[in-house]
């Protein structure tokens, strides 16, 4: 059947000023990154923990950055893993790689060694940018892999000069902070700072991206399985930081943005870089969430937009309205990776005066899709309205060449200027993803009313988001299938307040252990933190005789996490 929504007829419903398509420019990432040195050269880009880092001074690191992984070896093409949390350095190391014509490979600075060296491989990164915490992983994970230089960051290099000379007391507090921001570096790795330092600029000559150069891999279950590289152009970023911009009506040279989600995750990274750049905006960089440093930066540098998730928004208002702090410099907030209630909705309006907008995406999409307007005709709790340039269909998850009823359930299908090229390596993940026409199967179950506005309602996938962060249950059952006393294990989501969903182990015991009570929650999130990034680590264990499965052996995630849902209910229920 014809789609419904081939007339686009959300865009009746767009917040006034937003056009039915943009405009993508014939440029790379970088281009908006000069565009706002040379028209802001003044203006703060990157303030990290009161650091200020103008511009001008961006650019130039940026180009010295690039002058010495130049000077290393790294040539258009090659790979570069980031493995920093957020501060100034990561964006100098972002755009130092881009302006090579490299292609940067986001990863968490929170993972083992494990984690990494598959990413490592997977992607072929011949160098690693990394936090001075996570080098010695990436040294135990760098055989087997191509990886030829290690550099290491020390996030105390990019504080405020008086901070870091309080770093260096004696005393209990400044050594909790130095533990917090520094570790051991491994022989051989390079320091980052000093490198920068001491290089020379770029030469301008040198060979600038096109926008069809794959700029970034982003690493994603997808739809389905463990962990893969979705394929990033710098046409794809372009468009999708415009499309954001467009949607949420942001001004060039005026808007402060808060980093508080992390770079290494495409929400964070396309929201908190390319955006930034291409508005002349400053970027408040923090290394890692809290609510209270939220609010004390907001006191120094007052943010206007704040993407984020349902918990931080929580957290956020809820802390300001104890003390009293005005947040009403804050016009837009947007939210993503999980369902923000109507409750959290109203708070967060209540005490900011500006909007908090819920919107889609996946990175396979930039990761921007769709969003709620901007406007009061937001509708908190779906997903909102196709963003300019981008068109929808809800189709049979069992034939996405059959269009579904309008009002029935189906899988969302998305195609704009977004849309990813494909996985890394893949091919076969590839055409199961993206199919004729430039369609890409989200895997997400939606109903869409007439105007387009979509509401999730189910999951094709399994992968259970917890705090905004995707956790893949293969591995978690890969990695407790090797503790003792464990026969078995599903490792399932289910609702777990605000962080969206509880990660729940449900394990087959050994024989010999079935009465011995041997294996409990303790030793399994134990055994869990030895190899597993802290999000991934179940917060419930459920005990079970045995797992349910289908003929052909596999267990059934799904029967688990409804069995465990309905033991939940109340009786009467």
């Amino acid at each position: 059947m014809t789609s419904p929504f081939s007339d686009r007829p959300w865009l009746a419903l767009y917040s006034d000023g937003v056009p039915a398509d943009i405009d993508v420019p014939d440029e790379p990432v970088t281009a908006a990154l000069d565009r706002a040195a040379a028209r802001y050269s003044d203006r703060v880009a990157v303030d990290f923990q009161g650091k200020a880092t103008t511009y001008r001074s961006l650019a130039d690191q940026v180009s010295r950055a690039a002058g010495a992984l130049d000077a290393l070896g790294i040539t258009a093409g090659d790979r570069v893993a980031i493995a920093v949390p957020n501060c100034a350095a990561h964006v100098v190391a972002f755009y130092a790689v881009l302006r090579l014509g490299a292609i940067v490979v986001e990863l968490n600075p929170t993972y083992g060694a494990e984690e990494l060296g598959h990413q490592l491989a997977d992607s072929g990164a011949v160098a690693v940018i990394c936090w001075q915490k996570t080098a010695p992983a990436v040294a135990t994970a760098q055989a087997g892999t191509a990886v030829r230089t290690i550099i290491s960051v020390d996030l105390a290099g990019d504080l405020p000069a008086l901070k870091r000379a309080a770093l260096r007391l004696p005393i209990p507090r400044a050594r909790a902070l130095r533990d917090q921001l520094q570790g051991p570096v491994p022989a051989g790795a390079l320091d980052w700072h000093r490198l920068v330092g001491r290089a020379e600029p770029l030469d301008p000559q040198h060979p600038r991206p096109v926008p069809s150069d794959i700029a970034l891999l982003q690493y994603t279950g997808g739809t389905t399985g463990s962990p893969k590289a979705a394929i990033l152009t710098h046409r794809n970023l372009v468009a999708n930081a415009i499309q954001g911009v467009t949607w949420a009506g942001l001004h060039e040279g005026t808007e402060t943005v808060f980093g508080i989600l992390p770079f290494f995750h495409a929400f964070g990274l396309t929201l908190c870089l390319p955006i930034a750049a291409r508005i002349g905006a400053t970027m408040v960089a923090f290394p890692k969430f809290s609510a209270d440093d939220v609010l004390a930066a907001h006191k120094r540098r007052p943010a206007t937009f704040l993407p984020g998730v349902a918990p931080m928004f929580d957290r956020i208002a809820t802390l300001a309205t104890e003390r009293g702090t005005d947040l009403s410099s804050i016009r837009i907030a947007f939210a993503g990776a999980m369902p923000i209630s109507p409750e959290t909705a109203a708070r967060w309006e209540a005490c900011t005066g500006g909007l908090l907008i819920e919107g889609y995406g996946m990175t396979e999409a930039s990761p921007l899709a769709l969003g709620n307007p901007c406007s009061a005709d937001r509708r908190p709790s779906t997903l909102g309205l196709p963003f300019p340039s981008t068109d929808i269909r809800i189709v049979d998850p069992d034939d996405p060449t059959s269009d579904v009823p309008l009002g029935a359930r189906g899988e969302l299908l998305i195609r704009g200027p977004q849309v990813f090229a494909g996985y890394w390596g893949r091919p076969q993940d590839t055409a199961a993803a993206l199919l004729p026409g430039g369609w890409l199967r989200t895997g997400d179950v939606v109903v869409a009313d007439d105007a387009g506005a979509c509401t999730l309602v189910d999951r094709t996938k399994e992968m259970i988001i917890t705090g905004g962060f995707k956790v893949y249950p293969s591995q978690v059952e890969d990695h407790l299938r090797t503790m003792p006393g464990v026969a078995d294990v599903a490792i399932v989501g289910v609702p777990g307040g605000e962080r969206g969903e509880r990660v729940v182990a449900a394990i087959v015991l050994a024989a010999h252990d079935a009465a011995a009570g041997a294996v409990d929650l303790a030793a399994v999130r134990a055994w869990c933190e030895q190899r597993l990034a802290r999000y991934a680590i179940p917060r419930e264990l459920v005990i079970l005789t045995e797992l349910p499965r289908s003929p052909i052996g596999k267990v059934l995630r799904r029967t688990v996490r409804d069995a465990l849902l309905a033991a939940r209910k109340p009786a009467s229920a």
